[in-house]
Protein backbone atom coordinates (compact mmCIF):
# COMPACT_ATOMS: atom_id res chain seq x y z
CA UNK A 1 0.00 0.00 0.00
CA UNK A 2 1.41 3.29 -0.92
CA UNK A 3 2.50 5.50 2.15
CA UNK A 4 0.24 8.44 0.65
CA UNK A 5 -2.85 6.41 1.60
CA UNK A 6 -4.57 6.30 4.91
CA UNK A 7 -7.04 2.70 5.00
CA UNK A 8 -10.19 2.34 6.11
CA UNK A 9 -9.62 -0.30 7.84
CA UNK A 10 -7.09 1.40 10.01
CA UNK A 11 -9.56 4.22 10.50
CA UNK A 12 -12.29 1.51 11.46
CA UNK A 13 -10.47 -0.07 13.97
CA UNK A 14 -9.87 3.26 15.55
CA UNK A 15 -13.43 3.72 15.50
CA UNK A 16 -14.12 0.25 17.37
CA UNK A 17 -11.21 0.91 19.75
CA UNK A 18 -12.15 4.00 20.78
CA UNK A 19 -15.86 4.30 20.20
CA UNK A 20 -17.40 0.80 19.91
CA UNK A 21 -21.21 2.92 19.45
CA UNK A 22 -19.73 4.46 16.17
CA UNK A 23 -19.96 2.02 13.64
CA UNK A 24 -20.62 -1.66 15.23
CA UNK A 25 -20.22 -3.88 12.43
CA UNK A 26 -18.06 -2.74 10.07
CA UNK A 27 -15.54 -4.42 9.33
CA UNK A 28 -13.72 -3.29 6.37
CA UNK A 29 -13.96 -0.44 4.01
CA UNK A 30 -12.89 -1.01 0.13
CA UNK A 31 -11.03 2.03 -0.67
CA UNK A 32 -8.16 4.04 0.70
CA UNK A 33 -8.12 7.86 1.14
CA UNK A 34 -5.00 9.87 -0.65
CA UNK A 35 -3.08 12.34 2.11
CA UNK A 36 -3.02 14.91 -0.57
CA UNK A 37 -7.10 15.37 -1.36
CA UNK A 38 -9.69 16.91 -0.32
CA UNK A 39 -12.19 14.26 1.86
CA UNK A 40 -15.45 15.25 1.57
CA UNK A 41 -17.92 13.03 4.30
CA UNK A 42 -21.31 13.21 3.67
CA UNK A 43 -24.17 11.27 5.54
CA UNK A 44 -27.31 11.37 7.75
CA UNK A 45 -27.86 12.48 10.84
CA UNK A 46 -26.17 9.98 13.60
CA UNK A 47 -24.64 8.28 11.15
CA UNK A 48 -20.87 8.91 12.31
CA UNK A 49 -19.77 11.32 10.35
CA UNK A 50 -17.92 13.53 12.62
CA UNK A 51 -16.19 10.31 14.48
CA UNK A 52 -15.26 9.43 10.75
CA UNK A 53 -13.79 12.49 10.25
CA UNK A 54 -11.80 13.43 13.36
CA UNK A 55 -10.39 9.77 12.61
CA UNK A 56 -9.02 10.60 9.53
CA UNK A 57 -7.65 13.91 10.59
CA UNK A 58 -5.85 12.19 13.11
CA UNK A 59 -4.67 9.32 11.12
CA UNK A 60 -3.58 11.24 8.07
CA UNK A 61 -3.99 15.12 8.97
CA UNK A 62 -6.01 17.48 8.00
CA UNK A 63 -7.99 20.39 9.24
CA UNK A 64 -12.14 19.64 9.20
CA UNK A 65 -14.26 21.90 7.86
CA UNK A 66 -18.14 22.28 8.79
CA UNK A 67 -21.08 21.71 5.90
CA UNK A 68 -23.92 21.23 8.31
CA UNK A 69 -26.35 24.39 7.98
CA UNK A 70 -26.99 24.27 11.76
CA UNK A 71 -24.20 23.62 13.20
CA UNK A 72 -22.57 27.09 12.42
CA UNK A 73 -24.81 28.61 14.93
CA UNK A 74 -23.08 29.35 18.18
CA UNK A 75 -26.22 28.78 20.98
CA UNK A 76 -26.78 25.15 19.86
CA UNK A 77 -23.35 23.16 20.22
CA UNK A 78 -25.30 19.49 22.29
CA UNK A 79 -28.37 19.92 20.38
CA UNK A 80 -27.05 20.26 16.49
CA UNK A 81 -24.52 17.18 17.38
CA UNK A 82 -21.12 19.69 16.73
CA UNK A 83 -18.09 18.21 17.96
CA UNK A 84 -17.22 18.70 21.87
CA UNK A 85 -14.28 21.14 22.91
CA UNK A 86 -12.61 17.97 23.72
CA UNK A 87 -12.97 16.70 19.92
CA UNK A 88 -12.27 20.13 18.65
CA UNK A 89 -8.69 20.02 20.55
CA UNK A 90 -8.02 16.94 18.85
CA UNK A 91 -7.45 18.22 15.14
CA UNK A 92 -8.40 21.23 13.40
CA UNK A 93 -11.62 22.24 13.02
CA UNK A 94 -13.61 25.34 11.29
CA UNK A 95 -17.22 26.64 10.13
CA UNK A 96 -18.36 25.44 13.65
CA UNK A 97 -20.35 27.81 15.72
CA UNK A 98 -19.08 30.69 14.05
CA UNK A 99 -22.62 32.29 13.39
CA UNK A 100 -25.13 34.08 15.80
CA UNK A 101 -28.28 32.27 16.02
CA UNK A 102 -30.45 34.99 14.89
CA UNK A 103 -28.49 35.29 11.60
CA UNK A 104 -29.10 34.25 8.14
CA UNK A 105 -26.52 31.72 6.91
CA UNK A 106 -27.17 30.92 3.09
CA UNK A 107 -25.55 28.28 1.22
CA UNK A 108 -23.87 31.13 -0.48
CA UNK A 109 -22.42 32.30 2.98
CA UNK A 110 -21.16 29.23 3.28
CA UNK A 111 -19.72 28.57 0.15
CA UNK A 112 -17.84 32.16 0.60
CA UNK A 113 -16.65 30.89 3.96
CA UNK A 114 -14.83 26.87 2.91
CA UNK A 115 -13.22 28.95 0.22
CA UNK A 116 -10.11 29.84 1.85
CA UNK A 117 -9.71 26.38 3.26
CA UNK A 118 -9.54 25.03 -0.34
CA UNK A 119 -6.58 25.96 -0.82
CA UNK A 120 -4.77 26.34 2.95
CA UNK A 121 -1.61 24.62 4.41
CA UNK A 122 -4.40 21.88 5.47
CA UNK A 123 -5.77 19.22 3.74
CA UNK A 124 -9.66 19.64 4.15
CA UNK A 125 -11.76 17.04 5.29
CA UNK A 126 -15.44 18.60 4.41
CA UNK A 127 -18.29 17.19 6.21
CA UNK A 128 -21.53 17.36 6.84
CA UNK A 129 -25.46 16.38 6.46
CA UNK A 130 -26.38 19.10 4.44
CA UNK A 131 -26.33 17.46 0.81
CA UNK A 132 -26.85 21.00 -0.62
CA UNK A 133 -23.79 22.13 1.10
CA UNK A 134 -22.03 19.66 -0.62
CA UNK A 135 -23.90 20.02 -3.87
CA UNK A 136 -22.95 23.17 -4.39
CA UNK A 137 -19.37 22.54 -3.62
CA UNK A 138 -18.95 19.96 -6.30
CA UNK A 139 -21.40 21.27 -8.83
CA UNK A 140 -21.52 25.15 -8.24
CA UNK A 141 -24.02 26.96 -7.04
CA UNK A 142 -26.01 29.88 -9.60
CA UNK A 143 -26.57 33.45 -8.82
CA UNK A 144 -30.16 33.79 -8.07
CA UNK A 145 -31.05 36.87 -6.73
CA UNK A 146 -32.39 37.70 -3.56
CA UNK A 147 -35.84 37.04 -2.21
CA UNK A 148 -37.95 40.05 -1.53
CA UNK A 149 -39.00 40.53 2.11
CA UNK A 150 -42.83 40.45 0.16
CA UNK A 151 -42.64 37.65 -1.40
CA UNK A 152 -41.72 35.40 1.42
CA UNK A 153 -44.24 36.62 3.06
CA UNK A 154 -46.74 35.58 0.57
CA UNK A 155 -44.83 32.73 0.41
CA UNK A 156 -45.51 31.94 3.94
CA UNK A 157 -49.19 33.38 4.18
CA UNK A 158 -50.44 30.47 1.14
CA UNK A 159 -48.32 27.93 3.04
CA UNK A 160 -50.20 28.48 6.20
CA UNK A 161 -53.88 29.01 4.72
CA UNK A 162 -53.68 26.83 1.68
CA UNK A 163 -50.85 24.26 2.47
CA UNK A 164 -47.80 23.13 0.78
CA UNK A 165 -50.04 21.63 -2.37
CA UNK A 166 -50.78 25.38 -3.41
CA UNK A 167 -46.86 26.20 -3.87
CA UNK A 168 -46.19 22.77 -5.83
CA UNK A 169 -48.87 23.53 -8.33
CA UNK A 170 -47.23 27.15 -9.19
CA UNK A 171 -43.85 24.96 -9.84
CA UNK A 172 -42.95 24.04 -13.57
CA UNK A 173 -42.49 20.13 -14.11
CA UNK A 174 -38.61 20.03 -14.49
CA UNK A 175 -37.94 21.91 -11.04
CA UNK A 176 -40.67 19.76 -9.03
CA UNK A 177 -38.82 16.23 -10.85
CA UNK A 178 -35.52 17.84 -8.89
CA UNK A 179 -36.23 18.71 -5.99
CA UNK A 180 -37.66 16.83 -2.60
CA UNK A 181 -41.07 17.53 -2.68
CA UNK A 182 -41.68 16.30 1.09
CA UNK A 183 -39.41 18.94 2.30
CA UNK A 184 -41.69 22.60 2.50
CA UNK A 185 -38.24 24.54 3.05
CA UNK A 186 -37.03 23.63 -0.23
CA UNK A 187 -40.45 23.71 -2.02
CA UNK A 188 -40.85 27.50 -0.45
CA UNK A 189 -37.44 27.89 -1.83
CA UNK A 190 -38.26 26.76 -4.92
CA UNK A 191 -41.59 29.09 -4.85
CA UNK A 192 -39.47 32.07 -3.75
CA UNK A 193 -37.22 31.84 -6.76
CA UNK A 194 -40.41 31.37 -9.78
CA UNK A 195 -42.27 34.32 -8.10
CA UNK A 196 -39.43 36.24 -7.91
CA UNK A 197 -37.32 36.03 -10.76
CA UNK A 198 -39.73 34.46 -13.81
CA UNK A 199 -37.59 31.69 -13.92
CA UNK A 200 -37.88 28.62 -12.09
CA UNK A 201 -35.42 26.55 -9.83
CA UNK A 202 -34.13 24.40 -12.90
CA UNK A 203 -33.38 26.94 -15.15
CA UNK A 204 -31.39 28.43 -12.80
CA UNK A 205 -29.53 25.32 -11.52
CA UNK A 206 -29.29 24.94 -15.54
CA UNK A 207 -27.19 27.87 -16.12
CA UNK A 208 -24.40 27.24 -12.94
CA UNK A 209 -21.05 28.45 -13.08
CA UNK A 210 -18.32 26.29 -12.15
CA UNK A 211 -17.48 24.26 -8.77
CA UNK A 212 -15.06 25.73 -6.41
CA UNK A 213 -14.05 22.07 -5.60
CA UNK A 214 -15.29 19.50 -8.95
CA UNK A 215 -15.58 15.75 -7.50
CA UNK A 216 -13.11 14.57 -9.37
CA UNK A 217 -10.48 16.95 -7.40
CA UNK A 218 -11.44 14.69 -3.83
CA UNK A 219 -12.40 11.47 -2.22
CA UNK A 220 -16.29 12.18 -1.40
CA UNK A 221 -17.90 9.57 0.80
CA UNK A 222 -21.42 8.80 1.76
CA UNK A 223 -22.63 6.88 4.42
CA UNK A 224 -25.21 5.10 3.82
CA UNK A 225 -27.09 3.61 6.84
CA UNK A 226 -29.11 1.02 7.39
CA UNK A 227 -32.95 2.78 8.09
CA UNK A 228 -33.47 0.16 11.66
CA UNK A 229 -29.80 0.97 12.36
CA UNK A 230 -30.05 4.49 12.18
CA UNK A 231 -33.56 4.61 13.92
CA UNK A 232 -31.70 2.87 16.12
CA UNK A 233 -28.99 5.24 17.37
CA UNK A 234 -31.30 8.30 16.38
CA UNK A 235 -33.13 7.52 19.52
CA UNK A 236 -30.04 6.49 21.28
CA UNK A 237 -27.95 9.65 20.96
CA UNK A 238 -30.83 12.01 21.76
CA UNK A 239 -30.79 10.04 25.51
CA UNK A 240 -27.20 11.32 25.34
CA UNK A 241 -27.83 15.15 24.62
CA UNK A 242 -29.57 15.07 27.46
CA UNK A 243 -27.70 13.51 29.63
CA UNK A 244 -24.41 15.95 28.03
CA UNK A 245 -26.68 19.00 29.00
CA UNK A 246 -29.09 19.55 26.23
CA UNK A 247 -31.48 20.84 28.56
CA UNK A 248 -29.11 23.38 30.50
CA UNK A 249 -28.62 24.59 26.77
CA UNK A 250 -31.86 24.72 26.34
CA UNK A 251 -32.11 26.98 29.51
CA UNK A 252 -29.61 29.07 28.25
CA UNK A 253 -31.53 29.97 24.88
CA UNK A 254 -35.04 30.52 26.59
CA UNK A 255 -35.12 34.17 26.93
CA UNK A 256 -33.66 34.76 23.71
CA UNK A 257 -35.90 32.07 21.63
CA UNK A 258 -37.46 33.02 19.08
CA UNK A 259 -39.04 30.22 16.41
CA UNK A 260 -38.06 32.63 13.53
CA UNK A 261 -34.69 32.51 14.21
CA UNK A 262 -32.34 30.53 11.47
CA UNK A 263 -30.95 28.35 14.68
CA UNK A 264 -34.78 27.66 16.08
CA UNK A 265 -34.44 24.21 13.08
CA UNK A 266 -31.80 22.80 14.80
CA UNK A 267 -34.08 19.56 15.71
CA UNK A 268 -34.89 19.24 19.42
CA UNK A 269 -34.68 22.94 20.15
CA UNK A 270 -38.05 23.85 19.64
CA UNK A 271 -39.16 20.45 22.02
CA UNK A 272 -36.70 20.92 24.51
CA UNK A 273 -37.95 24.87 24.78
CA UNK A 274 -41.55 23.77 24.89
CA UNK A 275 -40.64 21.26 27.66
CA UNK A 276 -39.00 23.98 29.59
CA UNK A 277 -42.04 26.37 29.20
CA UNK A 278 -44.82 24.01 30.37
CA UNK A 279 -46.36 22.85 27.58
CA UNK A 280 -45.05 19.23 27.11
CA UNK A 281 -43.43 16.84 29.55
CA UNK A 282 -39.30 15.87 28.89
CA UNK A 283 -41.45 12.50 27.56
CA UNK A 284 -43.52 14.11 24.99
CA UNK A 285 -40.49 16.21 23.93
CA UNK A 286 -38.03 13.44 23.67
CA UNK A 287 -40.64 11.88 21.60
CA UNK A 288 -41.19 14.90 19.25
CA UNK A 289 -37.46 15.22 19.19
CA UNK A 290 -36.86 11.56 17.23
CA UNK A 291 -39.49 11.81 15.03
CA UNK A 292 -38.06 14.85 13.91
CA UNK A 293 -34.65 13.68 13.33
CA UNK A 294 -35.98 10.19 11.62
CA UNK A 295 -37.89 12.23 9.33
CA UNK A 296 -34.76 14.54 8.66
CA UNK A 297 -33.04 11.37 7.96
CA UNK A 298 -35.11 9.97 5.71
CA UNK A 299 -35.22 13.34 3.60
CA UNK A 300 -31.33 13.05 3.51
CA UNK A 301 -31.32 9.41 2.81
CA UNK A 302 -33.37 10.67 -0.30
CA UNK A 303 -31.34 13.34 -1.27
CA UNK A 304 -28.21 11.52 -1.05
CA UNK A 305 -29.45 8.63 -2.93
CA UNK A 306 -30.94 11.02 -5.53
CA UNK A 307 -27.53 13.27 -5.82
CA UNK A 308 -24.65 11.12 -5.16
CA UNK A 309 -24.81 8.62 -6.59
CA UNK A 310 -20.98 9.11 -7.87
CA UNK A 311 -19.86 8.89 -4.40
CA UNK A 312 -18.32 6.32 -2.59
CA UNK A 313 -20.75 4.29 -0.76
CA UNK A 314 -20.35 2.77 2.45
CA UNK A 315 -22.72 0.96 4.24
CA UNK A 316 -23.85 0.81 7.51
CA UNK A 317 -23.36 -1.64 9.21
CA UNK A 318 -21.52 -3.67 7.03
Amino acid sequence: MAQTSTTFNAISSQLRKNNKAVHPGVTSFPFDIPKDQPVLIAGPTASGKSALALEIAQTGGGVIVNADALQVFENWRIVTARPSEAEEALAPHALYGHIPGDQAYSVGHWLRDVTPYLNGDLRPIIVGGTGLNLSALTEGLADIPMTPTAVRTDCEAILQTQGIQALLKDLDEETLARIDTLNPARISRAWEVQRTTGRGLADWQDDTPAPLLPLSDACPIVLNADRDWLRDRIERRFDLMIASGALDEARQNLSTWSPKDPSAKAIGAPELIAHLAGEISLAEAKARAIIASQQYAKRQRTWFRKRMHNWKAIPLPA
